[in-house]
């Protein structure tokens, strides 16, 4: 059983936190890490919140990998009904007859698409591997259903009494640089999958990943961690002739194969030995993003503090695959390769673990190549495709760096591997660069590198070379679960983070006086004999302005005629903040607030009033909303009878 203990040592300089005791209503804390290539989940109970549970160990698995997590794959009947998720789902896909695999939908890194889609709805879907569409909401709320059984199964196999459904406080991760569209998709699939219905919004939260893992990584002791800048780096082999970076990995692996891990109950040691280490850079380095947040840690309280607002891209270990897929495009020809997916696409599968397997291995300082299995079916079908061997295409090819070998493998050479991690570790770096260089974030000397990826030797020593002369870079120990983690602590507090960033410039589209000379003349409207000037943006929030929890704007809203039963107000948001008018490029429509009048009892109140409709003219609906949390919330309330009104936000429909 995978147990994180957080200890309590209350001698520890700086440990000990002046904050109040959370309430909380739930009983338990259930957290997804929802992740690009693997996912997984881990838990608390709030009366002992000093222990984590991690997941159990997951049926199948890769032989060597100790790793709780499970890859992120699913696989439906051809009747779309569900099959099974995560490594069964990879071995079930694998053992089919190829004739009938290709009825079979097999979904692997579909995560990848909520944050490529630009006008993401409910009914955008997704392509299985054999080309069949089915909608993208229904793929993600049948892993979530899987993550739902599986944990409340363990959760209730630890816990002496009953539980009932609303004492699961649910927690799903997502990267900080998706947007709320994509927020709001993870909500919308979690009412579907049944974790909390839409009545109970509270019971689910939306954990950012880079703050999840900076939650805990203010948690760490010295043992937990590998710091880079503590390796030498000119000399790129050891003692014993290894790597350096292999050196970590170890490290890494052994931690990982130990079920039982050691926290603060306050703020770990290793900050009180970081002096100035309150400030610090988090990369989250995944399969399909990279996301970076920069933080102060608030002594005494231990909360933090955003110093930046997030940024990012896809920039994941992804990357790698698309670069081998593109090199296999080369060799073979594109149109080849498109055809052998449709055709055996449980074989184009097996080709894409297997060379995941070779890629975890690869290491800078290594010298011998990388040897990769082809599946049979790809030399047949090359063969009778293209009416020559693999063998020859490869000698056509004039790839100087891959080889045939006669078992029937590719080989990559250090310098082909090279090429194919390149491209993506380039972007991370050049990413962090561009971070250090903004004012808010210089002077800040640690960077936390967590996530998959950052297991990888090839991205710890280009970090090193690039970033470790400015720098101290940290890698906790079970780096690939660092964010889990954190997500659980987030769920038991989840007022840690006292101040976040805005990522974008949102307001609405207001009527203002027109000034003659300040206003342009296409924006003039005459209305009841007063001129107005149109298409005024009403800002609620600035680009990456500081909002702190709990925080909020307030806007007054009046119905504008009889008997109305709705107030729907657009909302609008720009990359920058220098704008003036809605209608001005790089600002969109991005979502719209709802307020029901119907429920509220307003619309009867209005209708009801004199016929002069004095008292309907001053019919107020008073909107308050929230920026400072993970998600944009609002509230409303009718100012003339104090009564709740309906409110309700949509990034989605848009």
């Amino acid at each position: 059983k995978g147990i994180l203990k957080i200890i309590s040592n209350r001698s520890l300089k700086n440990s000990h936190e002046v904050r109040p005791r959370v309430a909380r209503p739930f009983s338990v804390v259930v957290a997804i890490d929802f992740g690009t290539t693997s996912s997984g989940y881990a838990f608390s109970f709030t009366e002992d919140p000093e222990t984590i549970h991690m997941m159990r160990r997951w049926e199948g698995g890769d032989p060597g990998v100790a790793n709780q997590k499970s890859p992120t794959c699913l696989l439906l009947t051809p009747d779309l009904r569900f099959h099974s998720f995560g490594f069964a789902a990879r071995d079930s896909y694998h053992d089919l007859d190829p004739e009938e695999a290709r009825h079979w939908l097999y979904f692997d890194k579909f995560k990848m698409k909520i944050h490529s889609t630009s006008d993401l709805t409910m009914e955008t879907e997704l392509e299985s591997v054999n080309g069949r569409r089915v909608r993208a909401i229904e793929v993600f709320a049948h892993a979530l259903r899987f993550f739902r059984e599986h944990a409340l199964k363990e959760v209730k196999d630890q816990s002496s009494s009953v539980l009932e459904g609303n004492e699961v406080r649910w927690v799903i991760t997502v990267p900080a640089v998706w947007r709320q569209p994509a927020k709001q998709f993870m909500r919308e699939a979690a009412y579907l999958a049944g974790l909390v219905t839409p009545d109970s919004p509270e019971q689910l939260l939306i954990a950012l990943e880079p703050e999840a893992a900076s939650i805990y990584c203010r948690k760490l002791r010295l043992h937990q961690v590998i710091d880079l800048s503590q390796r030498p780096v000119t000399n790129v082999l050891d003692v014993e002739g290894k790597t350096i970076c292999l050196s970590a990995r170890e490290q890494l692996r052994r931690a990982r194969h130990s079920r039982t891990f050691l926290v603060e109950s306050g703020t770990g040691e290793l900050w009180s030995e970081m002096q100035t280490g309150d400030r610090y850079i988090v990369a989250d380095c995944g399969g399909g993003t990279v996301d970076l947040t920069v933080h102060q840690i608030e002594q005494p309280q231990g909360t933090l503090k955003e110093l930046y607002k997030a940024s990012g891209g896809p920039y994941g270990a992804v990357g790698v695959d698309l670069a081998f897929e593109a090199m296999l495009c080369q060799i073979f020809g594109a149109d080849f390769i498109e055809s052998f997916k449709a055709k055996r696409p449980a074989a184009w599968v097996d080709l894409t673990i297997a060379f995941e397997a070779r890629k975890r291995t690869a290491a800078p300082g290594r010298a011998n190549s990388l040897n990769i299995s082809l599946p049979f079916s790809f030399i047949d079908f090359y063969k009778r495709h293209r009416g020559q061997s693999v063998e020859t295409a490869l000698r056509k090819s004039n790839m100087n760096f891959i080889k045939w070998s006669s078992q029937g493998m590719l080989r990559l050479s250090a310098e082909a591997m090279h090429e194919l991690f390149q491209p993506t570790i380039n972007n991370i770096i050049k990413h962090i660069e561009n971070l250090v260089q903004k004012e808010e974030v210089k002077g800040v000397h640690f960077l936390f590198l967590v996530g998959g990826f950052a297991e990888s030797p090839m991205l710890q020593r280009a970090a090193q070379n690039a970033l470790g002369r400015n720098c101290r870079i940290i890698i906790p120990h079970d780096v690939g679960l660092t964010i889990l983690k954190g997500a659980v602590l987030f769920g038991l507090d989840p007022t840690v983070v006292r101040v976040r960033r805005c990522p974008l410039t949102y307001g609405v589209g207001v009527l203002n006086r027109f000034v003659e000379g300040r206003h342009p003349r296409d924006k003039l409207l005459i209305k009841d004999g007063r001129e107005w000037c149109t298409d005024i943006l009403d800002r609620f929030v600035s680009v990456d302005q500081s909002v702190a929890l709990g925080e909020v704007v307030r806007r007054s809203y009046t119905p504008a005629r009889m008997g109305q039963r709705k107030i729907i107000i657009n909302i609008y948001c720009s990359d920058t903040d220098d704008i003036t008018y809605i209608t001005e490029p790089g600002v969109r429509k991005c979502g719209a607030i709802t307020l029901d009048l119907l429920e509220s009892g307003a619309v009867a109140a209005s209708a009801g009033d004199n016929d002069k409709g004095s008292a309907f003219e001053r019919r107020e609906i008073r909107t308050t909303m929230q920026f400072g949390d993970t998600e944009i919330k609002v509230t409303a309330v009718d100012v003339a009878t104090g009564q709740l009104v309906r409110a309700s936000i949509d990034f989605l429909s848009n």
